[in-house]
Formats: C-alpha cells, sequence, structure tokens
C-alpha cells in the first residue's frame, strides 16, 4: 500500500472533476492529472497531444526569498531545512509551467511525468526540468 508521501513522489497526482474551470484572482483554475504512470486508471486518453516540459531554476539555499547565512550553512539541521524548502518551491513553479503549457495544448492531464533535478556546476543552484506527455482524457 503507498503512502501519501509515495504519491507526493511519484508525480503529485489530482483528482480530476469534469466540472467548470473556478475563478480565482481574475484566472481560471483547471484540475488536471498529472501522472508517473502511462495511463490513468478508470480513465480512457482519447488524444495524445505532445510532449510538453516545465522548467524552473533558483537558489537551492533561498526559501520564500529568505536567504542561508554563511554560518547556518554549517548547521546540517538549518541547512538541510532551507535546501527541502527551495527545492520544493523550484519543484513547484516546474509543476506550474508544465501544468500552462499542457493547457495550452487543450490537455486536461499529463502522463509519463519524469522529473530530473540537476545543480549548476560552482554554483548554489538547482535546476527542475519535468517532461511528460499531454494527453486529453475522458
Amino acid at each position: 500500500m503507498r503512502s501519501l508521501q509515495d504519491d507526493k513522489l511519484l508525480g503529485y497526482c489530482a483528482k480530476i472533476d469534469n466540472k467548470v474551470p473556478k475563478e480565482k484572482n481574475n484566472f481560471k483554475e483547471y484540475t488536471m492529472i498529472l501522472t508517473t504512470t502511462p495511463n490513468i486508471e478508470n480513465h480512457q486518453i482519447v488524444d495524445y497531444l505532445g510532449i510538453v516540459t516545465g522548467s524552473a531554476y533558483d537558489s537551492s539555499y533561498s526559501s520564500n526569498g529568505k536567504k542561508m547565512s554563511f554560518t547556518d550553512m554549517f548547521s546540517m539541521a538549518k541547512y538541510r531545512e532551507m535546501y527541502t524548502l527551495g527545492l520544493e518551491g523550484i519543484k513547484e513553479k516546474a509543476f506550474q509551467n508544465l501544468k500552462e503549457n499542457a493547457l495550452k495544448l487543450g490537455a486536461n492531464a499529463v502522463v509519463g511525468i519524469q522529473i530530473d533535478v540537476e545543480p549548476l556546476a560552482n554554483s548554489s543552484t538547482l535546476l527542475v526540468s519535468i517532461t511528460g506527455t499531454a494527453v486529453k482524457v475522458k
């Protein structure tokens, strides 16, 4: 049996509801299925729309605009906390970019998602790249 943490790692799979988009801050918000699997249980893929990507990069030592101090870098607990929070923020930006690119193609799901996290050489910057296949499901 998979835990919620496993589901987070396996692609932030969200449930889809075939309702009218919700308005939020003058933007339409769509529910979209994002999964690492090649198909979606209880849904039929009716059209493959193409490969979509989402990427984001930022300093891995910052979270919510708050930079880590030089002395905090020697505290492993503080370092890990800031690094983790920074990475989560970068991943969220990359997923938002992926969803926007899929919506531009008219997709309501992305399957086969792969996540790549790369540190840029000689810096404290991480690059997160997410790739998947945009599809229409019913």
